[in-house]
């Protein structure tokens, strides 16, 4: 927004109003990247603590210090006065960022069901991508209250800060948390309520060997690296990597910034992010409905292929209409480009989005769990960082070769995801070890 641009990256404003640079650089600035990703630099700092919390103090109390995180955060945002205080608000939600992470994604494996686990746990990065269709229409209404929309936009994140925050409050803890911490008859009473029945037995006995084992382990983070853990720690560690560089964020993040870059008008380029995050919301709807049917192998594999495909006609389409200082990309072509676009997104929603998260919480076992999901998160964000610190730059030297970059990296994960990854559907989290990593060829 031009208000929000003139008051703290007034550099930007100018280059993006006057100068005659590159339509690829206008918004080339290291502050205004940091602003986007030093959310991400604190997210990956606090998974640490959260390992520590998730274990120690339980999911649900993890989930409360996130939603108090989230709060503080936008409180600083919405009142910011200089850039400073800016980015302090964007750290603290970068803390809300990574004790969340750690917790939900943990906390819906716990307590659902073998047979609809898939679904459940997509769940999760639904709300993430109605979320990101709100923000957009939030941002899209904002832009034209003056001039103090953007702190409205950024206020009203508050609204999921608080409903996190409450919603803690009133949720129970996993049964697997609680007799993890010696609260047996409180988490064999947990496991009957979220069940439905009273014959819960061969689930809970199950859950208490997994926890007899895991308090063997004294150093959960050293016996990640140990031979029979390493398949779940490689995978984890490579799908959290993969899923960033297949540019779903340098799209998500930037998508205003990119079609004003492509010619688009302001309000126009609003309208096409919010179109992008529609689709997000209704593919990773396709997602829960087929991950728990088809298998999470079968999703990624068909993703790839469209997104690849996807990705390489908007660099053509790029590198042969947009040239550095063309005024505009032809409405044909304008539309042609958000169309692929929507294609790349729609297939990333029901497949690297959901699936980077699930995969990684559902195979860890207990022992390793919470310092498993501590190192997905931590890596995840760490290349959420790298991508969002990186992409104005990358789209200021490569042009439209940035596309081709990450499609490159999309044939290099569906190799990965041919020959290495396991098919993880109706395997009980807790047999996981058994029926999947023992009988896995490599």
């Amino acid at each position: 927004m031009d208000d929000f641009l003139i008051k703290f990256f007034p550099k930007v404003y100018r280059r993006k109003t006057e100068s005659k640079d590159s339509n690829y650089c206008k918004y080339d600035n290291q502050g205004l990247q940091l602003f986007t990703s030093s959310l991400y630099l604190a997210g990956l700092t606090a998974t640490f603590f959260a390992s520590y919390t998730t274990r120690n103090l339980g999911r649900k109390h993890t989930m409360l210090i996130a939603g108090i995180f989230f709060l503080v955060g936008v409180i600083l945002n919405g009142a910011a006065q200089d850039l400073a205080m800016l980015i302090i608000g964007r750290i603290l939600l970068g803390c809300g960022v990574g004790f969340a992470n750690q917790a939900v994604p943990l906390f819906l494996s716990e307590i659902a069901p073998t047979r609809i686990r898939g679904g459940l746990n997509i769940l999760f990065q639904l709300n993430v991508t109605i979320g990101i269709l709100f923000a957009n229409l939030v941002n899209y209404g904002t832009s034209k209250i003056h001039p103090w929309g953007w702190r409205l936009s950024l206020s009203l994140a508050g609204v999921p800060a608080l409903l996190l925050t409450v919603g803690a409050l009133f949720v129970v803890d996993t049964p697997n948390s609680l007799i993890e911490r010696g609260r047996l008859e409180e988490g064999k009473a947990v496991l009957k309520k979220i069940r439905g029945t009273d014959n819960v037995e061969p689930e809970f006995n199950e859950i208490l060997e997994a926890s007899r084992v895991a308090h063997q382990v004294k150093h959960p983070f050293r016996n990640l690296l140990k031979r029979r853990n390493r398949p779940q720690l490689v995978i984890a560690i490579l799908f959290q990597i993969f899923q960033q560089f297949t540019g779903i964020n340098a799209i998500m993040f930037y998508a205003p910034v990119l079609f004003n870059t492509l010619g688009f008008k302001s309000d126009a380029s609003l309208y096409s992010a919010v179109i992008t995050g529609a689709v997000n919301v209704l593919s990773t709807v396709v997602s829960i409905y087929s991950v728990d049917r088809v298998g999470r192998r079968i999703l990624l594999l068909e993703a790839g292929v469209q997104m690849f495909i996807s990705q390489v006609v908007i660099a053509i389409v790029l590198g042969i209409k947009v040239t550095d200082r063309s005024e505009n990309l032809s409405h044909g072509y304008a539309i042609f480009v958000v169309v692929m676009v929507c294609t790349f997104v729609s297939s990333f929603a029901w497949s690297w989005g959901p699936l980077g998260w699930l995969i990684p919480s559902e195979t860890f076992p207990m022992e390793t769990r919470s310092a498993g999901q501590s190192v997905t998160v931590c890596v995840n964000l760490l290349f959420t960082f790298v991508i969002a610190q990186a992409f104005l730059s990358m789209l200021c030297h490569l042009k439209y070769g940035i596309f081709a970059f990450f499609s490159g990296w999309v044939v290099v994960m569906s190799v990965f995801v041919l020959f290495f990854l396991p098919e993880t559907k109706n395997v009980p989290i807790e047999e996981m070890t058994e029926k999947v990593w023992k009988q896995h060829w490599f």
